[in-house]
């Protein structure tokens, strides 16, 4: 088992020297119980803050009783009240039963109209079954009102189904025609990851595909394609200032086209797409070894 600590105020916090990020806050939540977020999201974020001098804050499920990250924590991510200053929301969380005074952190700032970049399984980051008489369980990811939840209300769908078999069928990232100028795909190629498609049946309001995913028939980049599966949205973009993608497997990171698209996605979040260079330095800050998927810490 991996041990992780938690730094002061039970979060890490990182300040770049680099002159790009323009003092911008970056708040990320890691807070999933199968992809390692807490593994991939840090090391996103060391990206960001040595790189791009972005202030980067990430947050973690936490265990209660021994301050220790623990993913399989669904009711605890201390440190939310960082929102009130942040300038971004990244969030890869799935399935949290938050108390009301750590949910509420969310939802203002998601009410503020301020720009959010979502990873994965958050199309599916609430699900309220034991607070039900809490004023948030209606984010759950299939409520009825609203439909879907969070996840279709406020990043453009939930969660449906695995479409690529998991963890026997892999992703190829495919632009999508008419989008490659977009500033988020600047400099971006060959898109691939062991995260398998998931499932889109109704992208909701005005989101727009930027790459659709082809399902391989293995777990290779050079797999070749399954024929019968149709590509399906893993990459788009909804008002206000959101950013959405169902990759997030912790080796979807080491692939530079996915790892490039987050860096630049940050950038378009917070109004500084005219910062985007194609030759941005996406490099790790340090060793990135990220442990197996699975449902315990690792």
């Amino acid at each position: 088992m991996r041990v992780f600590v938690v730094a002061l105020l039970m979060c890490v916090v990182c300040l770049g020297s680099a002159p790009s990020g323009h003092g911008k806050h970056i708040v990320f939540i890691a807070a999933d119980q199968e992809y390692r977020s807490e593994e991939s999201i840090p090391a996103l974020a060391k990206i960001l803050s040595a790189r791009h001098a972005f202030k980067c804050t990430v947050l973690y499920s936490t265990n209660r009783r021994t301050g220790a990250i623990d993913p399989t924590v669904t009711d605890n991510v201390p440190g939310l009240e960082e929102l009130r200053t942040a300038d971004l929301l990244v969030i890869f969380a799935r399935f949290l039963e938050l108390p009301d005074e750590q949910m509420r952190e969310i939802i203002d700032y998601t009410n503020s109209g301020k720009p959010i970049i979502a990873l994965r399984t958050s199309t599916h980051a609430f699900q309220y079954r034991q607070r039900l008489d809490s004023r948030y369980a209606k984010y759950t990811w299939n409520s009825k009102d609203p439909d879907g939840g969070y996840g279709r209300l406020v990043l453009g769908e939930t969660w449906i189904a695995h479409y690529g078999a998991h963890e026997k069928e892999s992703t190829r990232g495919v632009i999508v025609a008419g989008m490659q100028g977009h500033p988020i795909l600047t400099g971006v190629h060959d898109i691939w990851g062991q995260s398998d498609v998931y499932e889109i049946t109704n992208l909701t309001g005005d989101s727009k595909p930027l790459v659709m995913g082809q399902v391989l028939k293995g777990m290779e980049e050079s797999s070749p394609p399954d024929p019968e599966k149709k590509l399906m949205p893993i990459a788009w973009i909804k008002s206000p200032r959101v950013f959405v993608t169902t990759m997030g497997h912790p080796l979807d990171f080491m692939n530079e086209g996915f790892r490039r698209m987050l860096v630049n996605a940050c950038y378009w979040a917070v109004g500084l797409e005219k910062e985007i260079s194609p030759r941005a330095n996406i490099d790790f800050v340090g060793t990135y070894d990220p442990g197996p998927i699975g449902f315990s810490p690792q």
